[in-house]
């Protein structure tokens, strides 16, 4: 396997395969593709997708939900709590890119820059429409 991180700082644009469901809906395990392109912690914004790395531990994907100088809070799209502060050399790189069946999504295209914008902001309301959504899922017999 190869290391993320060193192919990150070589200037690589990397392909991976999230797991977990904390970036749901925006990634579905096992079906989509992160596009990563190397963080400059500075060009970082709200919204942005950024890969980290928490200390001593794993490499998480999560969104920028606010930046108070240097540090930075993210929060994955199927959570509402946030995370941070975290430092600038912890941010490894930023999401340029979606593929999903195929087809590739840049984070630049103004539906994803919107979509992103709302559900960032509807933050505080996530737990409830989840659990509105799985209820639903229920009722029309969906896995």
């Amino acid at each position: 396997m190869q290391d993320i991180e060193k192919l990150l700082a070589q200037g690589s644009v990397i392909q991976f395969k999230p797991r977990g469901y904390s970036m749901y809906p925006l990634f579905v395990p096992g079906r989509d593709e992160a596009v990563v392109a190397p963080a400059e912690a500075d060009r970082l914004r709200r919204g942005d997708v950024a890969l980290y790395r928490r200390d001593g531990s794993i490499l998480v994907l999560h969104r920028i939900w606010k930046r108070r100088g240097d540090c930075f809070y993210l929060v994955g799209d199927n959570q509402a709590q946030v995370e941070g502060p975290l430092r600038p050399d912890q941010m490894k790189g930023v999401l340029v890119g979606v593929l999903r069946n195929g087809r590739y999504f840049s984070t630049k295209n103004i539906i994803y820059r919107a979509a992103s914008g709302l559900w960032l902001w509807l933050r505080p309301l996530r737990p409830p429409i989840s659990r509105i959504a799985a209820g639903c899922k229920r009722l029309l017999g969906r896995k």
